[in-house]
């Protein structure tokens, strides 16, 4: 019998990501932010071929189990694809294909009933990135790396563990189940700290991983919330925390509901850790709802950037809603 399994990653640069003189080039329309992937996998190379992400990881694998539960056995299918880079420059435009680095598939490894794969893919874009950086040779000119490190565990009952094993610190990584469906997401973009490392051996192709930070996904009205919160008509504010800092203090006053736009906020009442939310959460709702002041406080476990807007521009049963849901969340925590 065979078993097979999947796990995905997507990539894609979310809007307000870049930092720095980079940033001019995406402001003034040259290149562009990505619109956020879909929900579900349904053709991988059409989302390609319609520059819908970056690069992906398709990380796919089998084995063969016989009729005495031995696996015989194993091996990969799928690999990485990577997208491409359209500039504009008035009526002019001209399209970089993204540069793919070898897949780097490490050898099965079999244990007591399972087999574990563990793939990397990625690469770089082919539009130029001069810039200087933190170690020799000082100067780059060819673009920072980017790259996902996913692991696939076969177990011979069918079973399959699936996990993200490292990735680049840019862009934004999201990652889906076997069924093709977004499960969850990386939990910190840090484009700066990206822009000045990622190259030679300071990468999977070198001697060097990054860990992976990966949240759980927001809910699907999270998602309605937060189109309306980054909507022209509603102009939150961006504001930046720095790790270990309070976004908000339990007690203070205040009246913004608050959109993770990236990086990890911890919810802490009474000096309890309740949760810890990824991009794309919403918080804040219940000083509002309740009129009162922060019944908790919101501190940054990574540097976080967040979009704030009154709360009394979003839909007040949208707010209840999320609010009875943070509640679940808190008292199951």
């Amino acid at each position: 019998m065979r078993h097979t399994s999947s796990i995905t990653s997507l990539s894609w640069i979310p809007s307000e990501a870049i930092e720095g003189s980079m940033r001019l080039a995406f402001d003034a329309g040259f290149t562009h932010y990505d619109p956020p992937p879909p929900d579900v996998i349904e053709d991988l190379e059409e989302l390609r071929l319609a520059d819908r992400f970056r690069f992906a990881n398709a990380l796919r694998a089998w084995i063969e189990v016989d009729d005495t539960g031995e696996i015989t056995d194993c091996g990969y299918e799928g690999g990485g694809a990577m997208g491409s880079t359209t500039v504009k420059l008035g009526p002019l435009m001209r399209t970089f294909e993204a540069v793919a680095l070898p897949d780097l598939q490490a050898e099965p490894q079999r244990g007591d009933g399972w087999v574990r794969f563990v793939q990397t893919a990625g690469g770089r874009t082919g539009l130029p990135a001069p810039r200087r950086v933190r170690r020799r040779p000082f100067i780059q000119w060819q673009a920072p790396l980017v790259w996902t490190t996913l692991t696939l565990t076969l177990h011979t009952d069918g079973r399959a563990d699936s996990e993200v094993a490292g990735h680049s610190r840019f862009p934004r990584h999201w990652i889906y189940d076997h069924e093709g469906k977004l499960s969850h997401k990386s939990g910190l973009a840090d484009f700066k700290d990206w822009f000045r490392k990622s190259f030679g051996r300071h990468t999977p192709w070198g001697d060097q991983d990054s860990d992976a930070m990966i949240t759980a996904v927001e809910t699907a009205l999270e998602r309605r919330l937060s189109a309306q919160v980054m909507s022209e008509g509603v102009k939150p504010k961006i504001r930046k925390v720095k790790a270990g800092d309070a976004l908000v203090r339990q007690g203070d006053p205040g009246s913004e509901v608050f959109l993770l736009l990236d990086g990890v906020l911890l919810v802490e009442k009474d000096g309890d850790r309740l949760a810890e939310y990824g991009p794309g959460a919403m918080l804040g709702e219940r000083a509002h709802l309740e009129g009162t002041g922060r019944t908790s406080s919101l501190i940054a476990v990574t540097p976080c950037r967040v979009a704030a807007v009154d709360a009394a521009a979003l839909d007040r049963s949208a707010l209840d809603e999320l609010s009875q849901g943070h509640r679940r969340e808190h008292s199951a925590g």
